[in-house]
């Protein structure tokens, strides 16, 4: 390959959108990731009462992230913002053991929904920078996330939007699933 066509190659990645919904619980953190993705001040974080959309421009990819607010009441509309998604970005917030059997169920059922079925999922496991946090692969038991997906790519990521640890870790992994679509 010449440096020629390599150079097309690589303007061609730099043109792709990529369509990501980033959905969870409210209060699990959703927004302040966001925020952290597009590099923004994430001291005040006000919860979304309906959506917020950021376009995040990252190497080969220009990211439309849709982050979609989680209160109960706003949840049945979630099902508006499912056509053409690229990835699915679930958030839960694992210190709130009360709500991991609420949250599972939200889960399971947008992994039901057709216009979502083969979409990788990337499970943030927000707020591990606080004690009381559960971590990833206890959240994947309790949520029998191994049996439960099993029609597409799927990863629970360790994360603090406070902090921005593991935030860029499953970034690199959706950046991964998405070539790996791409070469299917």
């Amino acid at each position: 390959m010449g440096l020629l066509s390599l150079l097309r190659k690589f303007q061609k990645e730099a043109d792709r959108e990529v369509r990501i919904l980033l959905l969870g619980l409210d209060n699990a953190g959703k927004t302040t990731i966001l925020k952290a993705l597009a590099d923004e001040d994430i001291t005040h974080i006000m919860p979304t009462q309906g959506f917020n959309i950021k376009s995040v421009a990252t190497t080969g990819f220009k990211l439309n992230v849709w982050d979609i607010g989680g209160q109960k009441k706003i949840r049945p509309y979630w099902k508006n913002y499912f056509e053409n998604t690229d990835v699915l970005i679930y958030v839960i917030d694992s210190t709130d053991k009360k709500r991991f059997d609420e949250t599972g169920v939200e889960l399971l059922e947008l992994l039901e929904e057709e216009k979502l079925s083969k979409v990788p999922v990337l499970i943030y496991a927000n707020k591990q920078d606080l004690l009381k946090s559960v971590k990833p692969s206890e959240i994947a038991t309790a949520l029998q996330l191994s049996s439960a997906i099993r029609d597409r790519q799927w990863q629970i990521q360790a994360c603090s939007a406070l902090t921005k640890e593991g935030i860029k870790d499953g970034m690199e992994w959706v950046y991964s699933s998405l070539g790996a679509q791409k070469k299917k």
